[in-house]
């Protein structure tokens, strides 16, 4: 017997990560579901508010303590040893985003701008706000809401739908 297969109609993601390595697959992923006519709710909770809120939005950076993934130019394991030496997190993200650059990659507001006139839904976790002390002004405009977690599942139903945590 054949499974029976559905289109992917809306994606809901969740982005819990306020690293570059973990706000950038929630936008790419975003974006390229737009691009398909995919419906998109992008939900920004704990470290993620980081990628939505106006002070931090434009300073996401790379982790190098505690990230064995990464590697130097040439493919060359970085020594997290290394990432305990002051200003190592910054060359590492200076570095990272030079290579962004060079590919042409928007950068974090840029994406967000993309699928906010794209018709993509951005929201802020209610919970996370209030444990961190953000107030609604302190979001970038293109945030449509801020929302429970019970009020973020309710407009991910659906058939076709997919939640994603990143």
């Amino acid at each position: 017997m054949e499974k029976e297969e559905f289109p992917l109609k809306k994606v809901c993601i969740i982005c819990s990560k306020g690293s570059l390595e973990t706000v950038y697959p929630a936008l790419v992923l975003a974006n390229g579901a737009l691009l398909e006519g995919i419906e998109v709710k992008l939900f920004f909770t704990f470290f993620g508010l980081d990628a939505i809120n106006k002070k931090f939005n434009k300073k996401i950076h790379t982790p190098v303590v505690g990230n064995p993934a990464l590697r130097l130019p040439g493919n060359i394991p970085f020594p997290t040893l290394l990432g305990i030496l002051p200003g190592m997190e910054d060359l590492t993200t200076a570095m990272m985003k030079h290579t962004m650059n060079k590919l042409d990659i928007p950068t974090v507001p840029e994406f967000i701008e993309y699928i906010n006139a794209g018709g993509g839904e951005i929201y802020a976790c209610k919970l996370a706000m209030d444990m961190f002390g953000v107030k609604r002004e302190d979001l970038i405009d293109e945030v449509k809401d801020v929302l429970t977690v019970g009020e973020f599942y309710a407009k991910c139903g659906g058939q076709g739908t997919q939640i994603i945590f990143i």
